[in-house]
């Protein structure tokens, strides 16, 4: 107890010290980030005895969130100074004339998923949405997801307040949508469901709200090989690259079985790296074939009907394409940025134009 108030202590004043945003974010990371003392303190939490867990668990708890309240007061404060400081120095004088009007963009999430509509439309999928507002069975149970995995956390999950029954969450993931199209809709089915959805992370490559997309295909006699068919010429027509070259894995998720991670294979050109080729591999998306579990809690006979579902961010697709390497200015609204990485309202994706057109 006496070294977490020392570290409480030490923490809470480097807050306070911090002078700008950016020591503010070391502190933060210090702090509450994925190394951060605070939090492996949490992680210590499950390997202590109940009567442990008991006499520490509520100190180390209230330290994150001191820690956290401080960290966001102390954010609030910096950014408000340096808005009063921008305001004092800058100057707008509004009799000028206008040389040009202002020009829109098409942001690039916007487009990166007119680019996969386009893409999958050709192939046959058609586009479903869902809400974002999701019960605890579609979002998690349906999925295979027992109530003790680690996604149902608080920490993982925005859970809303009140008493729901079922529980009411913003949605982790689009699969609440598979799993409603398979409830509403015969076989055989093939859809992509892109969207927002929500969980509790930030930093440069996670935000709090971020852009997924997922298939999935419903039929007789679906393999593996229809999965890896499917998302190899998805990529190639990304990409615009014949040398796309996929890698599978095994892997766990709930909701399939087996489980793959897909890698795609990159080359180092001019000293960078490039997507093409088997120099070395980067992870992009999870897929599988759709557990036999969540098929029945559809209401369909998994005797009968098989499939493969996948799911890849689209603000990572972005990323990777146009050569972003930070996620957050994503969400910033920087007029700059926008002009710099947006498309114009004419260059529609097509598959005869090009999907990439900017």
């Amino acid at each position: 107890m006496t070294d977490i108030d020392h570290l409480r202590t030490h923490l809470l004043a480097a807050t306070e010290a911090a002078a700008s945003l950016d020591a503010l974010e070391v502190v933060r990371v210090e702090a509450l980030g994925k190394q951060g003392r605070v939090t492996h303190l949490l992680k210590t939490l499950g390997a202590m005895t109940p009567d442990e867990r008991l006499a520490n668990g509520p100190a180390i708890h209230a330290l994150r969130e001191a820690v956290t309240a401080a960290v966001t007061a102390r954010k609030a404060h910096l950014e408000q100074v340096a808005l009063d400081a921008q305001l004092a120095s800058e100057a707008l004088d509004m009799t000028l004339p206008v040389d040009a009007p202002p020009r829109g963009t098409i942001h690039p999430v916007s487009q990166v998923m007119d680019e996969m509509a386009e893409i999958f439309a050709d192939l046959g999928f058609a586009v479903a949405t869902g809400p974002e507002i999701e019960d605890d069975w579609h979002n998690f149970s349906a999925l295979n997801i027992p109530e003790t995995h680690p996604a149902r956390a608080m920490q993982d999950t925005f859970y809303l307040a009140g008493d729901h029954e079922p529980p009411m969450v913003l949605r982790t993931h689009t699969s609440p949508v598979q799993i409603r199209t398979m409830m509403t809709q015969e076989p055989p089915i093939r859809i992509i469901a892109p969207g927002r959805v929500y969980r509790s992370d930030w930093d440069a490559t996670h935000t709090p709200m971020f852009h997924q997309i997922e298939g999935l295909v419903i039929d007789r006699g679906i393999t593996m090989g229809h999965l890896k068919w499917t998302l190899e010429t998805f990529l190639k027509a990304y990409f615009e690259r014949d040398d796309i070259v996929l890698r599978l894995r095994p892997s766990y998720f709930p909701f399939t079985e087996p489980s793959a991670e897909v890698d795609v294979g990159w080359t180092t050109v001019d000293g960078k790296r490039r997507l093409g080729g088997d120099e070395g591999w980067m992870e992009l998306l999870g897929s599988g074939m759709v557990h036999p579990k969540v098929i029945a809690a559809c209401g369909l006979d998994p005797d009968e009907w098989q499939g493969f579902a996948f799911g890849v961010g689209v603000d990572r697709l972005a990323m990777l394409k146009y050569g972003m390497d930070d996620l957050r200015p994503f969400f910033e609204g920087d007029v700059r940025w926008l002009r710099h990485y947006g498309f114009s309202a004419l260059d529609v994706p097509t598959l005869s134009g090009g999907v990439g057109v900017q």
